[in-house]
């Protein structure tokens, strides 16, 4: 079994330029996630466990905006920048604030790992299972997902804390995820227990391997 200390909650890009309706980059689904994710956090930080903010801070001259966002970006008010009208386009929304012994990360690009120091933090930490929520499941969280597993984490998902533009891109990348080796839960499950469902799928090849050689 997991313990609550060996597993972190990642929480990506739940900030106002990906949530309020008037930003150009806001996601259709993630304002409805806010109250279950705030739910989740609070769970985790019962559980004692680590607690990872990920977020997007543009440049402000687009330097570091990905080719095919730049022109919406750029012509659109440059959310998640210094340089947006909105002083809280970046920030987190408030019931999601981190507090002061939790760790903070911005990322460059849609996977919370590529280009981080999140898999240091994490390895130093002894953590082995990262448990993803917030936007966008087909991309930031998709690609976290991804990364995660191709660096021999456990990975869960809470599927009704993670949000897309339509519940068919939603419904499709979470079945996706949950092919490739993704534990699939909801904040229900989570709260009444914990990470007690997520197996450890890590620690049962490690065992095995191990095993196997010992008999040669």
């Amino acid at each position: 079994m997991i313990s609550p200390k060996q597993a972190a909650l990642i929480i990506i890009d739940m900030q106002h330029g990906f949530i309020d309706p008037a930003s150009p980059l806001c996601i259709a689904g993630a304002a409805a996630t806010v109250n279950t994710c705030e739910k989740a956090l609070t769970k985790a930080r019962e559980l004692g466990m680590t607690i990872v903010h990920v977020t997007r801070e543009y440049a402000t001259d687009g330097s570091d905006v990905e080719a095919v966002r730049y022109a919406t970006w750029a012509a659109e008010g440059k959310p998640l920048s210094a340089a947006c009208a909105d002083a809280h386009s970046g920030d987190e929304v408030a019931p999601l604030s981190p507090r002061a012994n939790e760790y903070c990360i911005v990322k460059p690009r849609f996977s919370a790992f590529f280009a981080t120091k999140l898999d240091l933090v994490l390895r130093r930490l002894g953590i082995t299972c990262v448990v993803l929520m917030g936007t966008t499941t087909p991309n930031c969280i998709r690609t976290t997902c991804y990364d995660a597993l191709s660096l021999d984490y456990n990975v869960a998902i809470l599927n009704d804390c993670t949000s897309s533009r339509t519940p068919e891109v939603q419904a499709a990348n979470i079945e996706d995820m949950r092919a490739i080796g993704a534990h699939i839960f909801d904040s229900k499950e989570f709260i009444a227990h914990g990470i007690e469902l997520v197996p450890d799928v890590l620690n049962d090849v490690r065992a095995e391997m191990i095993e196997f050689a010992c008999e040669d």
